[in-house]
């Protein structure tokens, strides 16, 4: 599956701060302490509705780590995947009367180009589900060989006791795994299962569904499975960030590691998961099931500067669950405006300073609001005093560019 296109980053002077974020398993924050190449690995879309401002939230989230390790000096391996067939997919396809082939690889290019406005790097690896069964198939398989899969009916589980660990990344208790489960795709009351929380491998193929003949019989993947497949061929194991939005770190982050960890026999998965916080509209959690989405495509058609709306999800902490309102955007956009002025000055002030604090503010667990302040100030005094510096001014626009992925 084919990304989007790559924005120019400006180089920057000196070199960025080692990047620490929280770990979600750990509740620390800790050091990414990556190699000469990072390696991450973010979930992606299923495809039927994109892309609210809470997808936008949490992939311009994980752009800023990219941003900040190549900033430190690091080469970065940056894998995502599209999960191309899956139960809400068929069952919106299936609603508007649609060739869910056809509705994926629309919402897919409509992602792509909100992905290309907004300035998003992108991944190394962009791979669907349906592209990547032939390597799903074989960790099936041994996970089956292992003893860590089972059938039930036509159906392979993963048995969730074959993990020593598991529960260690979300820390949550059996009664709200079970919960959660329950209310994200899982099937805990199916009979014939080991325990309520093992979720599925492999589903075979129901009359009207999608499916695919493979020696596992014909059917199609789980949900975690596909992630754990990708991820492991493409990065191999112990990979640096685990990242996506909050509601993926139980259950499917936590399976998804599991199901690779007992495949590979190596701990940790990743040594940091890291997850964005929520975006609400109108009281709840901005998300397709409750249909209370503002779009980024419905924003650019209305003629907003895609800056404008990065701007305005970048006023948040990352890992914040926050209200999205109007107001934001009309704040982002006047701060667009006033950082656009003061860059297009002949000189400013001196910009090595604002250089320095957005490097540390970042690699401080993507203290964004603390970067745009810092640009803020120095806006306001060449707006407001001028200054002397004639190369100051570019070193603003580029590091705004490089670090923030604000284009002025």
């Amino acid at each position: 599956m084919r990304s989007w296109s790559r924005p120019e980053v400006p180089r920057l002077p000196g070199r960025g701060r080692p990047l620490r974020l929280t770990d979600t398993a750990t509740g620390e924050l800790r050091p990414t302490s990556p190699g000469g190449t990072a390696r991450m690995y973010v979930c992606g879309i299923t495809p039927y509705d994109a892309t609210h401002l809470g997808h936008a939230a949490t992939y311009l989230s994980f752009d800023l780590v990219q941003r900040a390790w190549l900033d430190a000096g690091h080469d970065v391996h940056y894998v995502q995947n599209v999960t191309d067939v899956d139960d809400p997919l068929l069952e919106r396809a299936a609603r508007d009367g649609e060739d869910w082939v056809a509705l994926a690889e629309r919402e897919t290019d409509l992602f792509r180009a909100d992905m290309t406005a907004l300035r998003v790097l992108p991944p190394e690896h962009y791979v669907g589900a349906v592209e990547a069964i032939p390597e799903i198939v074989p960790l099936v398989r041994r996970l089956l060989d292992l003893g860590a899969a089972y059938q039930v009916e036509e159906d392979i589980y993963f048995s969730v006791g074959s993990s020593a660990r598991f529960g260690y990344e979300s820390g949550l208790d059996v009664a709200t795994m079970r919960a959660l489960f329950a209310e994200r795709g899982g099937d805990p009351d199916r009979a014939g299962k080991k325990d309520p929380l093992d979720p599925v491998l492999w589903r075979a193929a129901r009359p009207g569904e999608p499916s695919w003949d493979t020696e596992l019989g014909p059917g199609r993947p789980g949900w975690h499975i596909e992630c754990a497949a990708i991820a492991l061929n493409r990065l191999g194991t112990r990979i640096d960030v685990q990242g996506g939005g909050s509601d993926l770190a139980f259950p499917h982050h936590e399976m998804s590691a599991a199901h690779a960890e007992v495949a590979t026999g190596e701990w940790p998965f990743a040594r940091s998961y890291v997850h964005a916080g929520m975006i609400a509209l109108d009281g709840g959690k901005m998300s397709k099931s409750r249909g209370n989405l503002e779009l980024v495509s419905r924003l650019r058609a209305a003629g907003t500067d895609p800056a404008a709306v990065r701007l305005a999800l970048l006023g948040g902490h990352y890992r914040a669950d926050r209200e999205w309102f109007p107001a934001q955007l009309a704040e982002a956009e006047a701060r667009l405006s006033r950082w656009r002025a003061a860059v297009a000055l002949p000189a400013g002030p001196p910009a090595g300073p604002v250089l320095d604090r957005v490097r540390d503010r970042l690699a401080d667990d993507l203290d964004t609001p603390a970067c745009l302040a810092a640009v803020d100030r120095w806006a306001a005094e060449a707006l407001t005093r001028g200054g002397s510096d004639a190369d100051a001014p570019a070193l603003v626009r580029d590091l705004a560019d490089a670090l923030l992925g604000i284009g002025l």
